[in-house]
C-alpha cells in the first residue's frame, strides 16, 4: 500500500470540543480574509476559535464570528480587534451546501481547525454540525474510553 504524503502545514488553533458536541457531517477548507497584523498573530500561535462558529448573511456570504485572535504586540496604532468578524472565502457552490444545510436541516457550521497550508496561507477548515443531545455525548465518551482500554490491553499483551 502506497504511503499518504506528509501533511505540511502548522496549525494554529484547533477546536477539540467541536467533534464531541457536533455530529460533523461534510468538511469544508476555507480561506480566510484577514489583515497585517492578525496574520502575524496567528504565526505566533495563540489563537482561539473554541467558542466560534460561522454564518451566512443575505447578501451570501460566510463569516467567521467570536474567533479571537489577539491583537499584535508590535502592531502599534495599525492593530485589529481581537473577536471582529472575518470572512470566509469559498466557492459558490460550497457556500451554497452550507447554507442549505443551515437553513433546511437546522445545522451549525462549526470551525474545526485554523492553519497555515503549505503554501503558507490562513485556511481555516469548517464543517456542517448537528448539536449532540447529553446521550449522544455520553455514548461518545463511553466508546473514546473502550479504545483507550482496547489500546492498554492490547499493548500489555505485546
Amino acid at each position: 500500500m502506497a504511503e499518504k504524503p506528509a501533511k505540511n502545514f502548522k496549525i494554529v488553533a484547533d477546536n477539540r470540543k467541536a467533534r464531541y458536541n457536533y455530529e460533523i457531517g461534510e468538511v469544508f477548507e476555507a480561506g480566510i480574509a484577514l489583515t497585517g497584523t492578525e496574520v502575524k498573530s496567528l504565526r505566533t500561535g495563540s489563537s482561539t476559535i473554541a467558542e466560534s462558529y460561522a454564518s451566512v448573511d443575505k447578501h451570501g456570504e460566510i463569516w467567521l464570528v467570536n474567533a479571537n485572535i489577539p491583537e499584535y504586540l508590535a502592531g502599534n496604532r495599525f492593530n485589529h480587534e481581537p473577536k471582529r468578524l472575518r470572512k470566509l472565502l469559498l466557492k459558490q457552490r460550497e457556500i451554497a451546501k452550507l447554507s442549505q444545510g443551515v437553513q433546511r436541516e437546522g445545522m451549525t457550521i462549526v470551525p474545526l481547525k485554523l492553519y497555515f497550508n503549505a503554501q503558507g496561507r490562513a485556511k481555516v477548515e469548517i464543517a456542517l454540525g448537528k448539536g449532540k443531545q447529553l446521550h449522544d455525548k455520553r455514548e461518545t465518551e463511553k466508546q473514546r474510553d473502550w479504545n483507550r482500554e482496547k489500546g492498554r490491553l492490547l499493548k500489555q499483551r505485546d
